[in-house]
């Protein structure tokens, strides 16, 4: 079975267990991001599609339900090594798609395989509960049942592992899927995941991908009947719409947004080390991180030493080709992102930001800019920045620098660096972010602590037993031992 992106299968829908094509009337076209090879053509899912999917998902989902979660928890463990033994492949998929760095692959794939892991145990934790009664001779039995069919909606950044991030716990919880990955990346994010979950043994139908796009489908995934969750992972603006969509038809969504992180670095700070944390936070896969640090402020009183240790850093980033282990910045996922985003540059230089470096986009590839004294109210603070941005404020004592945190409509991820572990737990606790680490960057994931954001970051969480109630519900059975006494 070949994971590389030329693969003709992957260039197709998977739908009941059948590769095959949309019927559609026009195509995807997934391009290279970096050289602007054509890596696939892939007729879109019409509204028909997307109704046998789901029909798929709901017929198969009740035997799934059934099987013993010891049984259910080998897909996992299979689908893991099937991961292990193709890592080179689909190494290769994420550089081409993705324009992601091979350092970024590895990154992403780790992961993944941590998720997978953690499927393996989420299929035994969903656990019911005996709870007393009032009532004499009661008995209240709480069970924990999978919701059903959940839809998932995935992105272009990390869309291997977020698509994984729902459709394996989901899957392991007893559910059918159907997953729509994002046009940009249909491959990483949406068919691989069907072929790894088809060699790994998943029965034929649980889990159906359909790439398609809202100009052919409207809110046919988020409106059809048969889903009770709708799990999405992308823009605030987007995401507001699934969620009012969801809601009208009394689904539940969870939804991971978008964020403008910051990392905060204060007067005791260990520079070197802020420096290389920023660093990472910001320029990680060009940019394109929900949780990357947007805005790195930085204790007035040791601002001038950290910028030039911060600039010095930033200038050593090579930017260019992925396929060379050597590149630490890629290529934005197209033109239109890297031409948006230096427009965002421009536009804050124009309104009185000074640049301390000023990076051009040349068609896909963008070299890092970084950004000061941007006048209060500019909209790049305010703006989620997909890109190799990176703006420095000063501030002048920790609640200065709590205000300017939370001076954004996001809450997402944060950081907070100091040599007194204790000191930064305390403004941690006063960011207004659902995620916020003291001495780390603004990334990370890990599979059993609760991630997902506040304000317009999202709404719900995952990971852990947060995915237990995200992909599950509950049902309350309660049996009378002996007689009730009614009033009438």
């Amino acid at each position: 079975m070949s994971y590389s992106s030329g693969s003709p299968e992957l260039a197709l829908q998977y739908i009941d267990g059948q590769w095959k094509p949309g019927s559609g009337s026009w195509e995807i076209i997934d391009f290279n991001p970096y050289n602007g090879d054509k890596i696939a053509s892939i007729t879109v899912a019409t509204v028909d599609e997307i109704d046998q999917a789901y029909r798929a998902a709901e017929r198969a989902q009740k035997e799934w339900a059934a099987v013993n979660p010891y049984t259910r928890r080998l897909v996992f463990e299979r689908a893991l090594r099937v991961v292990e033994k193709h890592e080179q492949e689909i190494t290769e998929t994420i550089v081409e798609e993705l324009g992601g760095t091979r350092l970024k692959a590895a990154f992403e794939l780790s992961l993944t395989k941590d998720m997978l892991r953690e499927a393996m145990q989420l299929a035994l934790r969903a656990e019911g509960r005996i709870l007393p009664s009032p009532i004499d001779g009661k008995e209240n039995r709480l069970y924990r049942l999978p919701v059903g069919v959940v839809g998932v909606i995935s992105p272009f950044n990390f869309p291997l592992f977020l698509s994984i991030k729902s459709v394996a716990p989901a899957l392991a919880l007893g559910n059918g899927v159907v997953l729509k990955p994002h046009q940009n990346t249909p491959v990483v994010g949406g068919t691989l995941i069907a072929k790894i979950f088809e060699e790994a043994g998943l029965p034929a139908g649980l889990l159906n991908v359909v790439v398609t796009d809202i100009a052919e489908i409207g809110d046919a995934l988020i409106e059809h009947p048969v889903p009770k969750v709708i799990s999405f992972t992308g823009s605030d603006k987007v995401g507001r719409h699934v969620a009012q969509v969801a809601a009208g038809h009394f689904k539940r969504a969870v939804l991971e947004l978008g964020g403008n992180s910051a990392l905060i670095v204060l007067d005791d700070a260990d520079l070197d080390y802020a420096v290389d944390a920023a660093v990472f936070s910001r320029f990680v896969h060009q940019g394109q991180v929900c949780m990357a640090a947007n805005r790195v402020l930085v204790d007035r009183t040791v601002e001038k030493e950290f910028t030039e240790r911060f600039l010095a850093k930033i200038k050593t980033l090579k930017v260019g080709d992925p396929q060379d282990p050597g590149t630490h910045i890629g290529p934005l996922i197209n033109a239109a992102q890297a031409d948006a985003i230096d427009a965002q540059v421009s536009q804050a230089i124009h309104g009185g930001a000074t640049a301390l470096l000023r990076g051009g986009a040349e068609g896909t590839l963008m070299s890092p800019s970084v950004l000061t004294s941007v006048p209060s109210g500019a909209p790049i603070l305010s703006t989620e920045l997909f890109g190799p941005v990176v703006i420095v404020i000063p501030f002048d004592g920790e609640d200065e620098a709590v205000a300017i945190a939370n001076d954004t409509p996001f809450g997402l991820s944060g950081a907070v660096h100091t040599a007194d572990i204790e000191r930064g737990v305390r403004v941690a606790q006063r960011i207004e972010t659902g995620m916020i680490h003291v001495n780390d960057g603004t990334i990370a994931d890990e599979p059993i602590v609760a991630f997902g954001g506040e304000k317009h970051s999202g709404l719900g969480r995952l990971n852990g037993e947060s995915t237990v109630e995200a992909f599950t519900t509950l049902k309350w059975i309660s049996i009378q031992h002996g007689r009730s006494a009614f009033p009438f």
